[in-house]
């Protein structure tokens, strides 16, 4: 795939998910207005949202990238699949791990990140079960990251310039269905 036509892929797929985003965010205004429940769940969504930067699209997703790229060139793509599945085993692992640890700490994430919700209790506790609904997200879309590195390593950037719109149209669906 030339550059010009992988550009304009990924080009597309970005300003579809920037508007689906956009969509996203007018929908939630529209339904959920400025209260605490909507300030609640952007606190609850913020916090596994943070991580994913760390680890998916942090350090990790840009050394990844480079090392995964040579190694397939120096080993071949039969060592390079091996490589990634032990990257994806063990980044599966301390993610699970990550999320468990979250949904159990989730009271004590909300008293450090929110402390401007201590005060209101129902807030908090709507926050922190919020959270744990929330926090399984760094799990998928960390891995969902790890493996569109992989396919822009072998040249496939259409399905991974597409999977943030996949997330808009998800919410945007979960905001329609809260509506019934």
């Amino acid at each position: 795939m030339g550059l010009f036509k992988s550009l304009s892929v990924v080009s597309f797929f970005t300003l579809v998910s920037r508007i689906l985003g956009l969509i996203r965010e007018m929908v939630i205004a529209s339904k959920f207005g400025a209260s605490a429940s909507t300030d609640a769940l952007f606190v609850a969504f913020r916090i596994p949202n943070l991580l994913r930067r760390l680890f998916a699209e942090g350090a990790f997703a840009q050394a990844f990238v480079p090392i995964l790229s040579e190694y397939r060139e120096r080993e071949g793509d039969e060592r390079a699949k091996l490589l990634i599945a032990h990257v994806a085993s063990l980044l599966s692992l301390l993610l699970l791990a990550i999320s468990i640890l979250g949904v159990l700490c989730a009271p004590y994430l909300v008293y450090v990140i929110a402390t401007g919700f201590n005060d209101a209790s129902d807030q908090s506790e709507l926050t922190a079960n919020l959270i744990r609904l929330t926090f399984p997200y760094l799990l998928f879309i960390s891995l969902t990251s790890l493996f569109a590195s992989v396919l822009n390593t072998w040249g496939r950037f259409a399905v991974p310039a597409f999977t943030p719109a996949l997330l808009n149209i998800c919410l945007l669906y979960t905001s329609d269905a809260a509506d019934e």
